[in-house]
């Protein structure tokens, strides 16, 4: 199976001013996605889609690809992710490169692994699917135990609620949020239904621990602290900058 890697690395960010290039444990947070390329078996090849000439010159460095930046239509702030990877995937389709998946890997998930990308690739490849997204588990943040709060500050239960307050979280159902760091999809699904999920999804599992966002400065800090605990009290730490 040809599968190519493709990271989404737009120059603009609110939450996190040049947020693909934010300093994480003394490394840029593109580092990691590019270590966890570095070490992964089962992409064909990786491009980074940017529209911002110092993001590519980080990427290059760090040894992913950039051999074409984004235009610049496709790098707005409200733009979809899709019609970021068609470009990537027409633009090298019309020079002779065709590939069966797509796995995008976004720099904001920097907890991701080289194991996460080949099992997914695995998974897809093994069963068929139309599509590997990550997923974990949401714990103690059950959806059966949130609230509608009103104007007046009134709380009252959703129609989803728990049978009765404080429920047992192991009474309820297991339900899962996609975290981001695995989105692999059939290049047909992507292209003909413009779906990164298509009619068969299958989930790939992230630990909790590693189930890891950065969108505002807090995330940062989260994840430095995760990083700080070293490999025996956080197992499966992704690799230092440079190690294969």
């Amino acid at each position: 199976m040809r599968v190519l890697g493709i990271v989404t690395a737009r120059g603009g960010s609110k939450g996190i001013p040049r947020k693909n290039l934010a300093p994480l444990a003394g490394r840029p947070l593109l580092d990691y996605t590019a270590a966890a390329v570095r070490q992964a078996r089962r992409l064909t090849r990786t491009i980074v889609s940017t529209d911002c000439p110092e993001i590519a010159a980080a990427a290059q460095a760090a040894g992913l690809e950039c051999p074409f930046l984004r235009p610049e239509e496709l790098a707005q702030d409200d733009t979809p992710t899709i019609p970021v990877l068609q470009h990537v995937v027409r633009t090298l389709s019309g020079q002779g490169e065709d590939y069966d998946a797509v796995f995008v890997l976004q720099p904001t998930n920097p907890l991701r692994l080289a194991c996460d990308i080949d099992g997914a690739v695995d998974l897809l490849e093994s069963s068929g699917a139309d599509s590997v997204i990550g997923f974990s588990d949401v714990g103690e943040r059950h959806p059966a135990r949130m609230k509608v709060v009103d104007e007046r500050g009134r709380v009252a239960d959703p129609p989803f609620a728990e049978q009765f307050e404080g429920q047992r979280r192991q009474d309820l159902p297991k339900l899962y949020l996609r975290d981001g760091s695995v989105y692999l999809t059939r290049t047909t699904v992507l292209m003909e239904q413009s779906s990164l999920k298509g009619n068969d999804c299958r989930a790939w599992i992230i630990p909790p621990q590693r189930a890891l966002n950065i969108d505002d400065p807090f995330d940062l800090y989260l994840a430095e602290q995760l990083l700080k605990l070293g490999p025996e009290r956080f197992p499966g730490r992704p690799a230092e900058a440079g190690s294969e």
